[in-house]
C-alpha cells in the first residue's frame, strides 16, 4: 500500500489544457533532439523516473540514455497548483534516488515559470532557462 505523499507524488494531472502544454513542449524538445540534435538530452512525458520499479512520473523528463540518469524534470500546471508542484520538484531533486539537478515547475494560467535548481536553489532570474540544455524553455511556447 502506497502513503497519501506517494500517491501525490505519482498522481496524474491530465485537463486538455495542461496536455496540450506538455506535447508542445515535448514536441519542440523531441525535435531538437531527434531532427535537429541541437539538445542531447531526450525529452519524455508521463515517463517514470526509475524503470525498474513504481516511481514518481514528472509531465515531462528529461533524460540523458548514455548515463541514465535524469538530469531535468518539468511540471505543467495551473496556478493554484504552483505551490504544491514547487514542494514535489523539491522533494524529487532532494531524494538523491534519481540525480536531478534543475526542476521547472510551468504555470499556463499566468505563464510564468519557476525553477530550482539542486545546489542554487530558488532561481528568480531567468526562471525559464535550462542550463543543463542551454535553452530558454520559454521559447518553446
Amino acid at each position: 500500500m502506497i502513503t497519501l505523499e506517494e500517491a501525490i507524488l505519482m498522481g496524474i494531472n491530465a485537463p486538455r489544457s495542461h496536455q496540450r502544454i506538455i506535447m508542445q513542449l515535448s514536441g519542440e524538445l523531441y525535435f531538437l533532439y531527434k531532427k535537429q540534435k541541437t539538445i542531447t538530452l531526450e525529452p519524455l512525458s508521463e515517463t517514470m523516473l526509475d524503470e525498474d520499479k513504481t516511481s514518481p512520473t514528472p509531465d515531462i523528463i528529461l533524460s540523458n540514455n548514455e548515463t541514465y540518469e535524469t538530469p531535468v524534470i518539468i511540471e505543467v500546471t495551473r496556478t493554484r497548483s504552483v505551490k504544491a508542484d514547487l514542494k514535489k520538484v523539491k522533494a524529487l531533486i532532494h531524494a538523491d534516488d534519481y540525480g536531478i539537478v534543475e526542476g521547472f515547475v510551468y504555470d499556463y494560467n499566468l505563464n510564468r515559470w519557476h525553477k530550482y535548481h539542486r545546489e542554487k536553489g530558488d532561481i528568480t532570474d531567468n526562471p525559464s532557462f535550462c542550463e543543463a540544455i542551454n535553452l530558454d524553455l520559454a521559447t518553446l511556447l
